[in-house]
Protein backbone atom coordinates (compact mmCIF):
# COMPACT_ATOMS: atom_id res chain seq x y z
CA UNK A 1 0.00 0.00 0.00
CA UNK A 2 1.25 3.47 -0.83
CA UNK A 3 1.63 5.90 2.05
CA UNK A 4 -1.37 8.23 2.31
CA UNK A 5 -2.43 10.82 4.83
CA UNK A 6 -5.55 9.46 6.55
CA UNK A 7 -6.37 12.07 9.17
CA UNK A 8 -4.97 14.83 11.34
CA UNK A 9 -6.11 16.16 14.69
CA UNK A 10 -7.04 19.85 14.79
CA UNK A 11 -6.90 21.42 18.26
CA UNK A 12 -9.80 23.72 19.09
CA UNK A 13 -11.24 25.78 21.93
CA UNK A 14 -14.64 24.40 20.89
CA UNK A 15 -14.49 21.50 18.44
CA UNK A 16 -18.11 21.92 17.36
CA UNK A 17 -17.69 25.61 16.48
CA UNK A 18 -14.39 24.93 14.67
CA UNK A 19 -15.68 21.92 12.71
CA UNK A 20 -18.86 23.74 11.70
CA UNK A 21 -16.84 26.78 10.58
CA UNK A 22 -14.60 24.70 8.31
CA UNK A 23 -17.47 22.64 6.93
CA UNK A 24 -19.58 25.73 6.21
CA UNK A 25 -16.80 27.66 4.48
CA UNK A 26 -15.55 24.71 2.39
CA UNK A 27 -19.03 23.34 1.61
CA UNK A 28 -18.42 20.08 3.48
CA UNK A 29 -20.27 18.27 6.26
CA UNK A 30 -19.43 17.57 9.87
CA UNK A 31 -19.47 13.84 10.50
CA UNK A 32 -20.75 12.02 13.57
CA UNK A 33 -18.52 12.18 16.67
CA UNK A 34 -15.89 9.47 17.03
CA UNK A 35 -14.58 9.28 20.58
CA UNK A 36 -13.35 12.79 21.48
CA UNK A 37 -13.21 13.81 17.81
CA UNK A 38 -15.59 15.64 15.51
CA UNK A 39 -14.54 14.84 11.92
CA UNK A 40 -14.76 16.80 8.70
CA UNK A 41 -13.84 14.63 5.70
CA UNK A 42 -12.44 15.96 2.44
CA UNK A 43 -13.21 14.42 -0.96
CA UNK A 44 -9.87 12.59 -1.08
CA UNK A 45 -10.66 10.75 2.16
CA UNK A 46 -8.48 12.78 4.53
CA UNK A 47 -10.30 13.64 7.74
CA UNK A 48 -9.68 16.64 9.94
CA UNK A 49 -10.58 15.43 13.42
CA UNK A 50 -11.43 18.38 15.65
CA UNK A 51 -10.67 17.90 19.33
CA UNK A 52 -11.12 20.23 22.28
CA UNK A 53 -7.78 21.39 23.69
CA UNK A 54 -7.10 20.24 27.25
CA UNK A 55 -4.69 23.11 27.88
CA UNK A 56 -6.69 25.95 26.40
CA UNK A 57 -3.59 26.84 24.38
CA UNK A 58 -3.87 26.43 20.62
CA UNK A 59 -0.71 26.37 18.50
CA UNK A 60 -1.56 27.77 15.08
CA UNK A 61 -1.24 25.22 12.27
CA UNK A 62 -1.54 25.57 8.50
CA UNK A 63 -4.08 23.58 6.49
CA UNK A 64 -4.18 23.96 2.69
CA UNK A 65 -7.05 22.73 0.53
CA UNK A 66 -6.71 22.13 -3.20
CA UNK A 67 -9.99 23.08 -4.89
CA UNK A 68 -11.32 23.49 -8.42
CA UNK A 69 -11.84 26.93 -9.95
CA UNK A 70 -15.60 26.58 -9.40
CA UNK A 71 -15.10 25.53 -5.77
CA UNK A 72 -12.73 28.46 -5.24
CA UNK A 73 -15.42 30.87 -6.44
CA UNK A 74 -18.01 29.34 -4.09
CA UNK A 75 -15.68 29.17 -1.07
CA UNK A 76 -14.29 32.65 -1.69
CA UNK A 77 -17.86 33.94 -1.92
CA UNK A 78 -18.66 32.42 1.48
CA UNK A 79 -15.47 33.94 2.95
CA UNK A 80 -16.46 37.39 1.67
CA UNK A 81 -20.11 37.02 2.67
CA UNK A 82 -19.06 36.08 6.23
CA UNK A 83 -16.77 39.12 6.42
CA UNK A 84 -13.69 36.98 7.04
CA UNK A 85 -10.37 38.73 6.45
CA UNK A 86 -8.35 37.13 3.64
CA UNK A 87 -4.81 37.51 2.41
CA UNK A 88 -2.65 36.71 -0.63
CA UNK A 89 0.21 35.46 1.56
CA UNK A 90 0.67 33.09 4.51
CA UNK A 91 2.07 35.88 6.68
CA UNK A 92 -1.19 37.83 6.31
CA UNK A 93 0.52 40.98 5.06
CA UNK A 94 -1.34 41.36 1.74
CA UNK A 95 -4.84 41.95 3.07
CA UNK A 96 -7.89 41.83 0.85
CA UNK A 97 -6.03 40.13 -2.00
CA UNK A 98 -5.73 36.71 -3.58
CA UNK A 99 -2.59 35.31 -5.19
CA UNK A 100 -2.17 33.90 -8.70
CA UNK A 101 0.72 31.52 -8.16
CA UNK A 102 1.41 28.91 -10.83
CA UNK A 103 -1.45 30.20 -12.97
CA UNK A 104 -4.08 29.47 -10.32
CA UNK A 105 -5.69 31.36 -7.49
CA UNK A 106 -5.18 31.14 -3.75
CA UNK A 107 -5.99 32.89 -0.52
CA UNK A 108 -5.36 32.51 3.20
CA UNK A 109 -7.72 33.12 6.12
CA UNK A 110 -7.92 32.24 9.80
CA UNK A 111 -10.33 29.90 11.54
CA UNK A 112 -11.82 30.70 14.99
CA UNK A 113 -8.75 29.19 16.72
CA UNK A 114 -6.15 31.06 14.68
CA UNK A 115 -5.27 28.18 12.37
CA UNK A 116 -4.07 29.49 8.99
CA UNK A 117 -6.33 28.03 6.30
CA UNK A 118 -5.58 28.20 2.59
CA UNK A 119 -7.52 27.42 -0.56
CA UNK A 120 -5.64 27.09 -3.85
CA UNK A 121 -6.56 25.97 -7.35
CA UNK A 122 -3.12 24.77 -8.49
CA UNK A 123 -0.47 22.93 -6.46
CA UNK A 124 2.65 25.01 -5.94
CA UNK A 125 5.30 24.26 -8.55
CA UNK A 126 2.73 23.10 -11.10
CA UNK A 127 3.08 25.97 -13.58
CA UNK A 128 3.67 24.86 -17.14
Amino acid sequence: MAVQLNHTIVAAQDKKVAAQFLARILGLEVGPPYGPFLPVATSNGVTLDFMDSDTGQIASQHYAFLVSEEEFDAIFGRIQQAGIAFYADPGHRQAGQINRRDGGRGTYFADPNGHNLEILTRPYGSAD
